[in-house]
């Protein structure tokens, strides 16, 4: 018995005429009745008998006929599926992306990708750079920020992305604060002057983190950690209450009010680049590669 024989079966049922199924198939009817030869010599007994120009099913016949359209369907289904993916109408998408993207870049690209694409299910995953890395297996796509390290799965592909900026931020009564009508983001304080500080610093893994430990060890700055916070609204609001210094990235203040002021750390902008990680790239699915290349067209 094969599923070839079955879905034969079912257009015969459906039909109750051997020819008309055979023109549903596009079979010729000598290759439609040795299907059905085959699948009563199976069952050692009648399936169907002739009446008049057409057939009608026996008991056993009727109950075959039940299981043999739910393949048939079943299979119409699966050949939908197909198509649909191939002109990628639908499909699931299962995107990651650590704190800082997840907030403040993804919403807007799931939105245009959504308006373009709109019976493609989205389903996401947030966390620090190293919560994500560590979700690859279970993703289709990813964007981290800070480097993506060394231990990514085989044939994950990585692209970098755009830049973002990171900037020091103290309440607005803070001696560094900028006063009102002065550059804000543009003043810079040195390293050295923050670490004199207490800090408030996002949780181990965090790309933040990484980026400006990395900056305070290449000037020699001691730093002076009053605070591990998970997530950018626990940083801003630990400064908020007077715990330190924090540091977060320059989108995640594009709609903040002036309770909070921002700082450049360093002589110059202290930049990380956002990376996009593929995971299974020799194989990755379509509906992946064009949010890969929404992604990277809103770069440009």
């Amino acid at each position: 018995m094969t599923p070839d024989q079955l879905i034969t079966f079912a257009a015969v049922a459906e039909h109750r005429n051997i020819s008309h199924a055979a023109e549903a198939l596009h079979l010729s009817q000598p290759a439609v009745s040795g299907q059905l030869r085959l699948l009563q010599d199976e069952f050692g007994e009648a399936l169907y008998q002739r009446d008049g120009r057409g057939i009608r099913l026996t008991p056993t016949g009727e109950q075959l006929a039940v299981h043999a359209t739910r393949l048939r369907d079943t299979w119409r289904d699966a050949h939908a599926f197909r198509d649909a993916l191939r002109g990628l109408e639908r499909g699931t998408l299962r995107i990651g992306a650590s704190t800082t993207p997840a907030s403040y870049v993804l919403p807007y690209l799931i939105a245009d990708f959504q308006r373009r694409y709109p019976d493609v299910t989205l389903q996401t995953a947030s966390g620090n750079t190293a919560d994500i890395v560590g979700m690859l297996g279970a993703l289709d796509i990813a964007v981290i920020e800070g480097p993506p390290g060394a231990q990514l799965p085989p044939d994950t592909a990585v692209h970098a992305w755009r830049e973002d900026e990171i900037v020091a931020i103290v309440p607005r009564d803070h001696p560094l604060a900028p006063e009102d009508g002065e550059a804000g983001q543009g003043t810079a304080v040195g390293f050295a002057e923050l670490g004199a500080w207490p800090l408030v610093l996002r949780e181990a893994g965090s790309g933040v983190r990484q980026v400006v430990e990395r900056a305070f060890a290449r000037a020699a700055a001691p730093m002076r950690v009053a605070l591990e916070i998970a997530g950018v609204e626990g940083v801003k609001e630990a400064v908020r209450a007077g715990m330190g210094i924090g540091f977060v990235s320059a989108m995640s203040m594009r709609h903040e009010d002036a309770a909070l002021r921002q700082l450049r750390p360093g002589p110059e902008p202290l930049l990380r680049r956002f990376s996009i990680l593929v995971p299974h790239a020799g194989a990755s699915a379509r509906v992946a590669q064009r949010f890969l290349e929404l992604c990277l067209a809103s770069a440009g």
